[in-house]
């Protein structure tokens, strides 16, 4: 037996209290865990050597179900409107229980640790009951090297337990699923979900309470750097290209979704990638689907063929699909996790309304509406005949993991961008020509095009007209980009149609603005669209 997999290593979980009777499998490996986890059933493998599991009922993150801990410390300085709380006494049955239920299971600990930047990383003992759990979070944090591990002091302990069922009477949850993160103790416990995304954003959310008070930018962006040193980073939601665009083979990736943005520059929260597989192909994102085809790589509610080969176009489990790698699997992925401050900030959002233009130039005060916006659009679903968009706002493009109001993270975002003189782009990779379910979605050549146009520094001295309705500026013609596709109206066929989308657009962002209208200045909200008369 290995020394990783002695019982009960006194450095192991003791830590909060957290003990068992069986076995303890410490800081295992990619091939330990992978035998462990089809050992118990856990997970199988792909005929290309990945590691396929599957979550059952919860395929994606619980939102409505994560609690933080309101005590006096945390009163002043956390979002209320925005983060559930719970109270002192609840957490600790909470954590009790989750002690109780732990003490006769086989448990998996990774010592890991959040932040690249060394003066402000977060080091991070997880301990799951999966064994597939335990190489997820493995991929997906940094890891130690092992003179670290050897000297390793926790400063956060998550503790994920798929099985136990939280009692809502008892612990103050909404139902027997709970992610319960206490902030001044920085102990997260998840229980009665097996998806593994949970984790990465419990230390996202810890990261993102903690570094503002160290004025640094917690930021839920990709990020990557070209030849010269220009680094940009990318904030999106879900769906809306963070991973597929940051994953430029002329650039070297320094992240896919999570950065801080601190005093020697940008620097990636993570080892690893979390990108979605759905209809993922070799042809359009080559760099992501070669992670699929490797030893190490985890495939969440991907569905094999008979020959177990992964079917990326099946969404019968969910539209969610994920693949969980280290970072090293991309071939120009940064060995550092770090770059220095950026030259362009990319804020990326997926219309539905087929009313953006594929790129925009934003003035910082334009940069920050938009950041607390936090705009895209989600199609409303796959039935026949429901083609209606609907609008998705969450500010700072990661509403779920900010525990702090967002004025303090834009007003974070608006100094640095002022002090290092960066150029803010607006990029819609939504649809064009019209709304979905009537126009097609944005090619993904253009906005490869524009982004390299934007990010080489070229699109500057283009010819800008200023939107009507948005009035932030728009390129009138780009070498290579068929120039019909940068006024969206001219590529609707109905303009009277596009006129009552761009309406109700409008509104929409007027009428979600309004909770920030008192935290924000003059400039910021004389950046908001104002609806002008179209002309035909």
């Amino acid at each position: 037996m290995s020394e990783a997999g002695k019982r009960n290593p006194d450095c192991a979980i003791d830590a909060i209290g957290l003990k068992t009777t069986g076995m303890v499998r410490y800081n295992f490996g990619a091939a330990e865990l992978y035998e462990e986890a089809i050992r118990r059933g856990e997970a199988r493998l792909t005929a290309q050597g990945a590691l396929v599991a599957e979550t059952g009922q919860h395929t994606g993150r619980s939102p409505k179900d994560k609690f933080v801990v309101r005590d006096e410390a945390t009163e002043p300085h956390v979002w209320w409107d925005n983060n559930k709380a719970i109270s002192p006494a609840q957490f600790e049955s909470l954590l009790f229980d989750f002690r109780a239920h732990a003490a006769d299971k086989d448990l998996y600990v990774q010592d890991l640790v959040g932040g690249a930047d060394a003066d402000l990383k977060l080091p991070t003992r997880v301990v799951t009951e999966f064994a597939w759990h335990s190489l997820f979070i493995r991929n997906l944090l940094i890891r130690p090297q092992a003179a670290e591990l050897e000297r390793f002091l926790p400063d956060m302990t998550i503790i994920d337990l798929p099985s136990f069922r939280a009692d809502p009477a008892r612990h103050g949850t909404r139902t027997e699923t709970v992610i319960a993160v206490d902030l001044i103790r920085k102990i997260v416990l998840i229980g009665g979900t097996s998806y593994a995304g949970e984790m990465k954003k419990s230390v996202f959310t810890m990261l993102n309470y903690l570094l503002p008070q160290k004025s640094v930018m917690p930021m839920h962006c990709s990020a990557n750097e070209g030849p010269a040193g220009d680094a940009a980073v990318f904030f999106g939601l879900s769906g809306t290209g963070k991973t597929t665009l940051s994953a430029d083979p002329s650039r070297t990736l320094i992240g896919d979704d999570e950065h801080g943005w601190g005093p020697h520059g940008v620097f990636n929260f993570e080892g690893g990638c979390y990108a979605k597989t759905i209809r993922l192909s070799a042809e359009a994102e080559p760099e992501i689907f070669a992670t699929t085809q490797r030893f190490g790589t985890v495939l969440e509610n991907v569905v094999l063929d008979a020959g177990r080969v992964p079917d990326f176009n099946d969404g019968s489990l969910t539209e969610n699909t994920r693949c969980a790698y280290p970072l090293d699997f991309i071939p120009n992925a940064s060995k550092t996790g770090r770059a220095g401050h950026p030259k362009n900030i990319i804020m990326l959002t997926a219309d539905a309304f087929g009313v953006m233009p594929p790129i925009a130039r934003l003035t910082p005060a334009q940069a920050m509406y938009h950041f607390l916006s936090g705009y895209t659009a989600k199609v409303a679903g796959t039935e026949k005949g429901v083609t209606e968009p609907e609008a998705t706002f969450s500010t700072c493009f990661g509403a779920p993991f900010m525990p702090r109001h967002p004025s303090e993270y834009g007003n974070l975002l608006r100094e640095l961008i002022a002090e290092h003189k960066v150029d803010c782009w607006l990029v819609n990779t939504g649809w064009t020509g019209g709304a979905y379910g009537t126009g097609r979605r944005m090619p993904i050549k253009v906005t490869r095009a524009l982004l390299g146009a934007a990010l080489d520094g070229s699109l500057k001295s283009a010819e800008f007209r200023t939107d009507a309705n948005f009035g932030f500026e728009v390129p009138v013609a780009v070498p290579g980009v068929d120039g019909a596709i940068l006024d969206p109206r001219s590529t609707w066929t109905d303009k009277a149609g596009y006129d009552r989308q761009a309406s109700k657009l409008v509104n929409m962002f007027a009428t979600n603005f309004e909770k920030f209208e008192r935290h924000v200045d003059a400039t910021i909200l004389g950046a908001a669209p104002r609806l002008q008369e179209a002309a035909e």
